[in-house]
Order: structure tokens, then C-alpha cells, then sequence
């Protein structure tokens, strides 16, 4: 039996009716298929389970780490130290509110929000259908595909702060940009968000996912481990049309790759590290830099 370490020993000892995880592989909960072992993984049913680790982290002084489906994260190859919490399928639950706007939790994926608006008749949600993340990683970064994103239909939000006080922030006041919230400097966690959405027919809602569907399956490498879209979409142009054009699709790195398929998406062939995929992106960054003038910035949270 492997021997616990200070950290572990104590934060079982504090929280034992809470699920931990000791040394779980990242690589596990990364669409990525990459990163070490979190000393402790946690993963709270409630609000009041995720307010106790945050006090219990803050008591034994160990650095933390919030994540949900882990869609956008390339995590270190030599794991990570502390805890990290993981919110899919914890904060779970959606509800309708009124006629237009429906309440869903930090830990319900952006799919299965999009089906469950989809059918109450509700429409505004069908861009994210595609999205694997959770609603709480889309709130953070505004996520967005198909002229559709989070600050379109956010009406407000919930946020649990650091000290464990619960706020709603408005929409507007969430600062709301491309990729961007004001989650991203004040550091907080995503509970719920209200979506305001329009009535529409049903039919035409899935009919439009659907579409969506199609373009996604036929355009980006879904069978391949990745993050999605590996780089932000810059001023003046597209990253996958810039990479493209710099004859980067297939360039390889050990055994991280452009995508062949589609050049935005960087694909884990298998067995690649972190330590590939950092090479990788700061590399195709300046070939494009040096090909066209642009700097492409990663939309992949490294952390």
C-alpha cells in the first residue's frame, strides 16, 4: 500500500463523508487523455460538500484547483499537488423557471442542457448541443461555436465565492467578452446560471442541432482525444485557416498533432504528454507568427 502523505491523511481524516480520491490520474477526467496523478480529486454532491473543501483547503493551507468535464484543461504530465475539485455530474440539475428561462447547474453538461431546452420548446441553446463541457466551464469562458455563446442567452448567475458566500451576478455584471468572464480574475465557482431563451417548435429546434451535429462530425476530429479548439480566434482572421495555410495540418510532436482533419484542433495520437502539447502549441504559434504577422494566444487552459 502506498503511504499517504501529510495532506491526504489529514483532508480524509477532516472530510470522511465526502468522496476522495487519492492519487487519481487526471488523465481520466481530461478529453485530452493526459496528466498525472491530483493528489486529491474531490468531488462534492452539494453545495455544502463543495463549501467544506473550500474551508478545509483554506485551513490546511494547500493550494486548489476547480474544474468540470475537464474539456479544456492540458494537465501537467507530473500530476498536481493539493486538491482538485471536479464538479461533472455534481452540481447536478435543470428546472424550468418561467416561459422562457430555465435554471441549470454548474455540473450538467452543455449537451444535455441543450436537449433539455430543446425539449420544453425553449430555443437559444442549440449552438452548445456539440459542446462537451459543463455549464460551469462555458460560464467561465463564455464558450461559444456556430455565431452562438453564453453571453447570448445568460441571464444570470451563481456563484459560490472563495470564502464560501453564495452571489448572483447579472449577466452584465459578469463581464461577458470573447472567451472571457469576470470569473477569470475574480476567482469564484460557477453553481447555476439562468438562461433566457425564446419559444420556438420543437421540431425546428432539433432540426437545427441536428444540422450542427452534422457540420461538428463532418468538419473536427471527434474520434481523436482532444480540447477542441486549441487556439482563440484572433483579430482579422481564424486560427485553423492560419495554421492551415502556414502547412502546419499533420505537424507532429511526438505524439500530439495538428489535426489532419481539421487544423484548429491539436489531437492526442495516443500516448502523448503535456510536454508535447505545450511544445507543440508554441510552436505552431510562431511558425504562424512568422507566416503571417499574427500571434495565435491558446484557448486550451494549461495548467
Amino acid at each position: 500500500m502506498i503511504k499517504k502523505s501529510d495532506f491526504q491523511q489529514k483532508i480524509t481524516t477532516l472530510l470522511p463523508e465526502i468522496d476522495l480520491r487519492l492519487a487519481e490520474p487526471m488523465s481520466k477526467h481530461t478529453s485530452f487523455r493526459i496528466g498525472g496523478p491530483a493528489e486529491v480529486m474531490a468531488f462534492p454532491k452539494n453545495v455544502e460538500e463543495l463549501k467544506k473543501l473550500l474551508h478545509t483547503a483554506k485551513v490546511l493551507d494547500c493550494p486548489r484547483a476547480i474544474m468540470g468535464a475537464g474539456t479544456n484543461i492540458l494537465a501537467p504530465d507530473g500530476g498536481v499537488s493539493g486538491l482538485v475539485i471536479c464538479l461533472k455530474d455534481c452540481m447536478d440539475g435543470i428546472e424550468r423557471i418561467n416561459d422562457t428561462t430555465i435554471r441549470v447547474f454548474a455540473g450538467v453538461t452543455m449537451a444535455r442542457a441543450a436537449v433539455f431546452a430543446a425539449g420544453q420548446g425553449l430555443s437559444g441553446l442549440e449552438f452548445a448541443h456539440g459542446i462537451p463541457g459543463t455549464v460551469g466551464g462555458a460560464v467561465y469562458m463564455n464558450a461559444g461555436a456556430y455565431d452562438g455563446e453564453i453571453a447570448q442567452v445568460c441571464k444570470s448567475v451563481e456563484v459560490l465565492t472563495l470564502e464560501g458566500n453564495l452571489i448572483t451576478y447579472t449577466a452584465e455584471q459578469m463581464n461577458f467578452s470573447y472567451r472571457h468572464s469576470r470569473l477569470q480574475e475574480d476567482a469564484g465557482i460557477v453553481i447555476s446560471a439562468l438562461f433566457s431563451l425564446e419559444p420556438k417548435d420543437q421540431t425546428e429546434i432539433r432540426e437545427r442541432m441536428q444540422e450542427l451535429m452534422q457540420r461538428r462530425k463532418a468538419s473536427q476530429p471527434l474520434d481523436m482525444p482532444s480540447a477542441g479548439s486549441a487556439f482563440k480566434r484572433p483579430a482579422g482572421g481564424y486560427a485553423a485557416a492560419l495554421i492551415d495555410n502556414a502547412g502546419l495540418k499533420g505537424f507532429r510532436i511526438g505524439n500530439a498533432a495538428v489535426s489532419e482533419k481539421h487544423a484548429g484542433f491539436v489531437v492526442n495520437l495516443g500516448g502523448a504528454t503535456a510536454k508535447d502539447v505545450k511544445s507543440l502549441l508554441q510552436q505552431v504559434s510562431q511558425r504562424v507568427y512568422d507566416h503571417s504577422g499574427i500571434m495565435l494566444e491558446p484557448e486550451v487552459r494549461i495548467w
